[in-house]
């Protein structure tokens, strides 16, 4: 699409948002013909509008595999943008996903505040996250309130979902991977053992979902 094409298409359908059109076909393709569960932001809690919510919204697909995928919609340019029309990269680059063993959206909600906060640090600090970087937790489960052994992240690229190219430049798609205080330790001293991590976790778990109920660490 040139700039003039899409110019036009912006002119004539008003709430035209091709960043999220682009975000859905990637994820359109891999399950095809399903409606994943969508939780949109509070337009007035978002960022744009003088609130502290970076993301505009959440979809969340059912794995035939026997898990959740989650997506976020906000790190990268949503809506018409004339500016960032052919860019290199869409915004921070990329969107985050994340994988839990879960049978219900329901279940998933509380990794929506947790992706949040990951989004306002990198708008606030303007900090971005790439694969095999670990992030901190505080010692405690990812999921506040619940008991797990699962208390930091780590990062990949999305097992399932491959980056696209856009109007307004390239997407990735980063997973966050939870991981137990030993293998966050243990990449905090060697941050290099990462790969290795990720290696160990894949032979079990290919798709690096999420199992909150995992006390077993590779590292």
């Amino acid at each position: 699409m040139n700039l003039e094409a899409y110019k036009n298409r912006a002119s004539e359908q008003e709430d035209w948002a091709p960043g999220w059109e682009a975000i859905d076909e990637a994820f359109d393709k891999l399950y095809r013909g399903q409606t994943p569960a969508h939780y949109g932001t509070e337009i007035q809690k978002r960022a744009m509008f003088g609130g502290d919510d970076y993301l505009d919204g959440y979809s969340i697909y059912h794995s035939p595999h026997g898990y959740k995928h989650i997506v976020t919609y906000g790190m990268t340019e949503l809506y018409v943008e004339e500016q960032a029309y052919g860019g290199e990269w869409s915004r921070w680059g990329y969107e985050m996903t994340f994988k839990l063993k879960e049978q219900s959206a329901e279940s998933c909600l509380w990794s929506l505040q947790m992706l949040a906060n990951l989004a306002r640090y990198t708008y606030t600090k303007e900090r971005i996250f790439e694969p095999f970087q670990y992030i901190a937790g505080n010692g405690t489960s990812l999921h506040i309130g619940a008991e797990s052994a699962i208390t930091a992240l780590l990062i990949v690229s999305d097992t399932e979902v491959e980056g696209i190219d856009t109007v307004h430049g390239k997407v990735d798609f980063i997973q966050l991977v939870g991981i137990t205080q030993r293998e966050f330790e243990r990449l905090k001293a060697d941050a290099t053992l990462a790969p290795r991590l990720v290696e160990l976790m894949r032979k079990d778990n290919p798709f690096l979902v999420t199992d909150m109920n995992r006390t077993r660490s590779y590292l």
